[in-house]
């Protein structure tokens, strides 16, 4: 034997035990060393812990962590589930709605406004405009009901325009209800978007700062624990083969 390897005590049920066969406290985790101290409040840090007895201590260790990542998951779920339920507004298609919403007097608006502003209406009108000159001012066909200055056409292009425009306008309401119905669909879609982008924030933040070390220390305790099993196979291995040897020498004699 070396001079490190030495009789210790565990500390859980005094059993003599060689120094290489467990951990002292101060060599654990604070974790698990704060554990088996909360059981045992007499232990310090130069207290010995088996093997077999911490490995107790190690799966509870690596139970809490687990159970802590799924409760911190739970709750981040939850908010992000009860964010979009606070939320009711129903994403509206503002087309359709609006479409359906349509008076016999909005359609007619729209078509006013929709033929009004085409160049389809400006040729005609120049047209109109033209025809009318030449006809009074030339006295074709002995017609000469507007002449110069054609009184007549200012009287109907200003009644006209009285006419045309509230009616432009009216079609320009809906344009603008329209815009105001997509401001709204867009306002809310935003704020479910920022919800959601908070939350995975949030789980972001937490896988980082929590879970993949919580991972890392589980993984890292995972090992810990096979070395330890592998240990313990090998001393049943040369316990088994000292056994057999026995066996065989009380055969031979």
């Amino acid at each position: 034997m070396t001079e490190k390897v030495k009789l210790v005590h565990c500390i859980v049920d005094d059993a003599q035990l060689y120094s290489d066969e467990g951990f002292y406290l101060g060599d654990l985790a604070q974790p698990i060393s704060n554990a088996v101290k909360a059981d045992y409040p007499g232990a310090k840090v130069t207290s010995f812990i088996c093997s077999h007895h911490l490995l107790k201590y190690r799966m509870s260790r690596v139970d809490s962590l687990i159970n802590a990542d799924l409760k911190q998951s739970q709750k981040i779920n939850r908010k992000l589930t009860k964010a979009l339920q606070s939320d009711n507004y129903e994403i509206r298609d503002v087309n359709e709605a609006l479409q359906q919403s349509l008076t016999f007097g909005q359609k007619i608006s729209d078509a006013v406004a929709r033929f009004g502003g085409s160049w389809t209406f400006i040729f005609i009108f120049i047209v109109i405009l033209i025809i009318w000159m030449v006809i009074n001012g030339l006295a074709l066909f002995g017609v000469h009901f507007d002449p110069y200055p054609y009184i007549l056409l200012n009287l109907f292009l200003s009644c006209f325009s009285a006419i045309q425009a509230p009616i432009i306008m009216m079609s320009q309401n809906r344009a603008a209800e329209r815009d105001r119905l997509h401001s709204e669909n867009d306002f809310h879609v935003n704020l479910k978007s920022e919800h959601e982008l908070r939350i995975i924030h949030a789980k972001l933040d937490h896988l980082t700062q929590n879970q993949l070390p919580h991972d890392l220390e589980v993984e890292k305790l995972q090992l810990q624990i096979l070395g330890e099993v592998r240990s313990e196979l090998a001393k049943l291995r040369d316990e088994n083969t000292k056994l057999k040897e026995k066996l065989k020498q009380q055969e031979n004699q």
